[in-house]
């Protein structure tokens, strides 16, 4: 499993994930569709040509599942039961098709489930970066962490 357990998370520790993406038109289209946002400045050019940015919007709901979903790999692929919540989410700087994004994750604090046995909460800050070196997410997202299992190695 590449997913770390709740005992192998430490506060303070920082991850530089590996994998980077490039947004495009098509996520951008995609995930403003699904999700029912008729907001013209992430799907009108002419619209959006019309505001200060001078060009669409990526929707902002894509660019924090790409974020938090860019770090699962390296941190919580198959070891962790859910989210718990996210908190202090902020877009600094606008995405636009076209821009790269990487990620870091710190992990701010954890703590034993008291309800579970087998499990802890595990509080992450992930931050997206574009190319250019600007930030543009922010979010802090609380996951419920198993335990790693007494015949794990």
């Amino acid at each position: 499993m590449a997913g770390l357990y709740f005992e192998q998370f430490e506060p303070g520790q920082l991850f530089h994930h590996a994998v980077t993406r490039t947004v495009t038109e098509t996520d951008n289209l995609l995930m403003t569709t699904l999700s029912m946002n008729t907001q013209p400045l992430h799907l009108d050019v002419e619209f959006a040509a019309g505001t200060e940015f001078g060009r669409p919007l990526v929707n902002s709901m894509f660019t924090m599942a790409l974020v938090v979903g860019i770090s699962v790999t390296e941190t919580t692929l198959g070891t962790t039961v859910g989210n718990l919540g996210f908190r202090e989410v902020r877009f600094p700087k606008p995405v636009f098709a076209g821009d790269t994004l990487h990620v870091e994750t710190t992990v701010k604090s954890k703590r034993l489930s008291k309800s579970r046995s087998d499990s802890g909460i595990v509080d992450f800050e992930h931050r997206g970066i574009n190319q250019r070196g600007e930030t543009v997410c922010i979010c802090e997202r609380a996951a419920l962490m198993r335990v790693r299992p007494a015949d794990a190695a």
